[in-house]
Formats: structure tokens, C-alpha cells, sequence
């Protein structure tokens, strides 16, 4: 380790390796909490893995983790444009059926969902993201 990366690792506040801390975020460029998700662990130099579900949909088995921990009724965004032009409001889909529709419309899903291993959040969740750099 050079003499300046020692010096910056002290000043840290967080006495842990960020280099090795990996994340994944899966949100929309235009949502406000994920560009704060991804500013907040960039100002942190932790390798950001971005997911913009307007390009590439999260796959039935990434969302699975999020609705094991959470269930599938904290990941749907009910104040969201898209569940109102869908109809949603009155439906009263199981959870499969959920899950599917979520698959086929992101755009209903509360972001930025991130992971880092198997820990999950879903939304700004500033203080669990500073806990995992604390550990």
C-alpha cells in the first residue's frame, strides 16, 4: 500500500476494505432515490452495479429475494403513474400473480432496490447502506 492510500484509508471514517464492497442497484435513471442510491455509495468509492429497468427487466429470480425478505406488496409502488394507468388499484392478484406483473412492468416496482450479497433494501435506505459500510 503507497504512503498516500495508507493516509487515505485512515482519514476514512469506515476502517473496512471498499474496494471489495460490491452492490447492485436496480432502478430507473430518472428516479430521484435511486441517483441518490447510486451518489451515495459513489462518494464512498463502492462498486456500483446499475440495473436501469427500463433496459433489461429484473429476472423472476433476482425479485424472488427481494419478496422472500420483504414480500411482494413492499415492492409495489402504488403511488406510481404506471399503476394507475394500468388499473391496479382495485386488483386482487395473489402473490404469483404479482410477481409476474412486476416482471412485465418495472416501472411498478418502489426503487432503487439494492442489493450487497444477500442484503436487500428497498427505497432510500440511507441508514442500513451506512451500516454495511460500518461492518
Amino acid at each position: 500500500m503507497t504512503r498516500s492510500a495508507a493516509r487515505w484509508c485512515a482519514a476514512t471514517p469506515y476502517n473496512i476494505n471498499l474496494a471489495a464492497m460490491d452492490v447492485q442497484i436496480f432502478g430507473v435513471k430518472k428516479s430521484a432515490d435511486t441517483r441518490k442510491a447510486q451518489r451515495f455509495f459513489a462518494e464512498r468509492r463502492v462498486n456500483v452495479h446499475f440495473v436501469d429497468l427500463q433496459e433489461k427487466a429484473a429476472s423472476r429470480g433476482e425479485l424472488m429475494r427481494f419478496v422472500q425478505k420483504f414480500g411482494v406488496k413492499a415492492l409495489i409502488d402504488e403511488s406510481a403513474k404506471r399503476f394507475s394507468e394500468l388499473g391496479l388499484r382495485t386488483a386482487l392478484y395473489g402473490d404469483e400473480r404479482w410477481l409476474a406483473i412486476l416482471i412485465e412492468e418495472p416501472m411498478l416496482l418502489k426503487m432503487p432496490l439494492v442489493r450487497r450479497g444477500n442484503a436487500l433494501t428497498i427505497g432510500a435506505a440511507e441508514d442500513t447502506w451506512k451500516s454495511w459500510l460500518a461492518a
